[in-house]
């Protein structure tokens, strides 16, 4: 990572956590490349800090412009160390409730523009010799919930992509950084939601429920906008990070009780599990670490576990 001022790339920045990050880096004298559906949102970020910002129209479901902004991005700042990839919005009901047109935008804004963004900007930081993508994600992306099934199956999937592409670029100096936010007071169920059309089968659910909380503005929020940006520019600026970066106390509770429930589930699965091996019955159990396809063992996604910068 360069000294500062770093350039960073920011998606989603008109709201929420991209606004509070902007204006973060602005005040820390940092050049941002801001980037929303409607630029002129972030006008007034102008006259913030003393940092250089740029500022484009982008829709992160516009593979094509994805290319395009980075490259400008990049040409008009020189070069991109932090790429931050925060657009998306959550799209609530029950997942039967959805329309055709509702989950595939869903998918376009929350799951395959993240992955477009990566493979766009990708060529800059292993030209520079390393940089960090800072994908954000959600504490649903560790746990689903009624109502949310269509947010939730996006989030996992930012999960997963994230996590095998740390593993693919980290030889290039490149890092990985997964940020799961817990509830925030971010616009994030007020213009940014999308509400599917109640259905008379899915009254009183806990789905409807959800619905008709995020409809009238009734959910609870725990987590400070401030704080939590805050937080994410020092561990990307820091000497190391994490692969996953919980914020929010409900965030770290959430999390915590969906991996512990998992890993019961699968401890009571063991004897199954081993008992399907073609080697089953002869008393044997695996005595080295798991290795997918590309060599890495479980050693690398271990709790705690460092990235280079």
């Amino acid at each position: 990572m360069t000294a500062s001022p770093r350039t960073w790339l920011v998606t989603g920045s008109s709201t929420g956590i991209g606004r509070a990050l902007v204006t973060e880096l602005l005040a820390r004298g940092e050049s941002v490349a801001a980037t929303a559906r409607d630029p002129r949102a972030l006008a007034d970020l102008r006259a913030s800090g003393t940092g250089t910002l740029w500022t484009a129209r982008l829709d992160v479901t516009d593979p094509e412009q994805i290319r395009q902004v980075v490259d400008d991005a990049a040409r008009a700042l020189g070069r991109l160390d932090v790429v931050v990839s925060n657009a998306g919005y959550a799209l609530v009901g029950a997942a039967e409730e959805a329309s055709g047109e509702q989950v595939d935008r869903q998918i376009r804004t929350n799951l395959t523009g993240p992955i477009h963004l990566a493979r766009a900007v990708l060529p800059y930081l292993r030209a520079q010799g390393g940089g960090r993508i800072i994908q954000v994600s959600s504490m649903a992306g560790q746990r689903g919930s009624p109502g949310t099934a269509v947010y939730c199956a996006t989030k996992w999937g930012v999960e997963g992509f994230f996590e095998s592409l740390a593993a693919e670029v980290k030889g290039f100096g490149i890092g990985v950084t997964i940020v799961e936010p817990g509830t925030v007071s971010t616009g994030f169920f007020g213009r940014s939601k999308e509400l599917t059309t109640a259905s008379p089968a899915y009254a009183g659910t806990p789905a409807a429920i959800l619905r008709r909380r995020a409809q009238d503005g009734r959910l609870p929020c725990r987590g400070d906008l401030s704080r939590m940006a805050a937080a994410v520019v020092d561990v990307a600026t820091g000497p190391t990070a994490p692969l996953r970066l919980a914020l929010g106390s409900d965030a770290y509770a959430s999390i915590r009780r969906g991996l512990t429930a998992r890993l019961a589930d699968l401890e009571d699965q063991r004897e199954l599990a081993f008992s399907t091996d073609l080697n089953a019955g002869g008393g044997s159990t695996p005595s080295t670490p798991h290795r997918g396809p590309e060599g890495n063992d479980d050693a690398y996604h271990r709790p705690g576990a460092r990235q280079p910068r």
